[in-house]
């Protein structure tokens, strides 16, 4: 779902420091990113040790030049101590290793250890899913990208001139129903509501236009849902059987899925603790089983580390899941020269494409739903994919007071997201750092 009062950008780990400082005035919801079987070049030497609350499973590092596995190790559990979270689980793979940790706690009631088996809640990761579809769709000419959205939905404001593609790279100026007051006022009062897409789609063409289109660019979910609502209608497939068909089996992903309205998580999973809805030093609350339906195509989907560290390589070279041509599109579909992108403090540290981001060099998208946070990420001159799963949403260090915290969290620190932390240290451990912008 959506981190409710406090998302939306913060998906994008790029306008994290920017998206803190602006809370207050902005506040939104979260929802938020090889082939058919996961490769591994070296021979899987896995140890398996648990002490306390903490496992921790490592996989044979080949010698690549690139991180060894105790920087690996010791970036992650800096980076997760500072994170204050329950518990994680991160992987690295590049042709020559793979490594894979899990530490902490699935659970803080029982302290059950987090395991990498555990399937977990994406976020706005979907949303790389909804667009490779799309892409797939044009590919197969059931649409072009160019089409203006009116062709698909009626009464959206500027829809005459609005394309799919600026819906897809978030420069659509349709409104993200996530920052709707009323819409949020009654998600927090009903955590088991059923939601249709269609009524999402409304709340956001409610508050649009934000922005003449392809002027500026704004992070909203209400694009993604309603490109799912398109897919639907030119496929004649619910989209459930989209993803099963067009990503999840030809890739193998086993462990991953489309819930629909069922709040349910397959077994093994991690319950997932929030603050949205909540104060500073509250007692955090467990959001595993709230209804995903107002995430839908922006940011429902379930997943496994396993199967996410084969999507993410599929994400980053097109293998599996795109034709060479829309690859070749989405990689070169990155917008950064328009508004805020193009202005201090974000000028030169984000771009945003087809369901895509870039940071530094690193291709994928990150995702924040009440409970959970995650980033996948794929970096081509290291062949290196990232994942990080934490069954937090909460963050640490010196946040504004609009941004609920633990009573005991860490200061002296930035303030970011569980996910957000740890991936910083993982990039840096692997000599391709992704920094924040100077001055948020």
């Amino acid at each position: 779902m959506f981190a409710r009062g406090m998302h939306q950008l913060r998906w994008l780990r790029w306008l994290r420091g920017l998206f803190l400082t602006l809370l207050a005035a902005m506040l939104v919801s979260s929802c938020g990113g090889g082939s058919g079987s996961q490769e591994q070049d070296s021979a899987e030497d896995t140890t398996t040790t648990t002490e306390d609350t903490e496992q921790a499973v490592n996989i044979t590092i080949g010698d690549s030049g690139q991180a060894p596995e105790d920087a690996l190790d010791a970036a992650l559990e800096q980076s997760f101590s500072a994170s204050e979270a329950p518990g994680v689980v991160a992987a690295v793979q590049t042709p020559e290793y793979t490594w894979v940790r899990a530490l902490g706690v699935a659970d803080r009631t029982s302290e059950e250890p987090m395991t990498p088996e555990v399937h977990h809640r994406i976020g706005s990761v979907t949303k790389t899913f909804t667009l490779s579809l799309l892409l797939q769709a044009a590919a197969e000419g059931l649409l072009s990208l160019d089409d203006t959205i009116d062709r698909y939905v009626d009464s959206v404001p500027n829809g005459d001139k609005i394309t799919l593609r600026q819906m897809a790279n978030m420069t659509s100026g349709i409104a993200s129903y996530t920052e709707n007051k009323q819409w949020d006022n009654e998600f927090f009062s009903d955590h088991e509501r059923v939601w249709k897409p269609e009524e999402l789609v409304q709340v956001g063409i409610a508050d649009s236009p934000l922005f003449d289109p392809g002027t500026q660019w704004h992070y909203s979910n209400t694009n993604t849902v309603m490109l799912g609502l398109v897919l639907e209608q030119v496929t004649g497939k619910p989209i459930d059987q989209l993803y099963r068909e067009g990503i999840i089996e030809p890739l193998g992903l086993t462990g991953t899925s489309f819930p629909g309205a069922d709040p349910s998580l397959p077994d093994p999973h991690a319950q997932g603790y929030t603050l949205q809805g909540q104060s500073s030093g509250a007692e955090p609350v467990d959001a595993t089983n709230w209804n995903p339906s107002p995430d839908w195509t922006a940011g429902e989907m379930i997943s496994t580390v396993e199967d996410l560290l084969v999507y993410g390589r599929a994400l980053g070279t097109g293998e599996g899941l795109l034709p060479s041509e829309q690859q070749t599109e989405r990689l070169n579909s990155f917008v950064s020269d328009v508004p805020p992108l193009n202005q201090p403090p974000l000028e030169g540290y984000l771009a945003y494409g087809i369901g895509l981001g870039n940071d530094h060099g690193w291709i994928g998208h990150n995702g924040q739903t009440p409970g959970y946070t995650t980033y996948l990420f794929y970096n081509p001159e290291l062949d290196a994919v990232v994942v990080v799963e934490v069954n937090s949403d909460i963050p640490s260090g010196n946040c504004p007071t609009a941004t609920p915290t633990m009573a005991d969290q860490p200061r002296g620190i930035t303030c970011h997201t569980p996910a957000d932390r740890i991936f910083s240290a993982l990039t840096e451990a692997l000599g391709k750092p992704a920094p924040s912008p100077v001055g948020t």
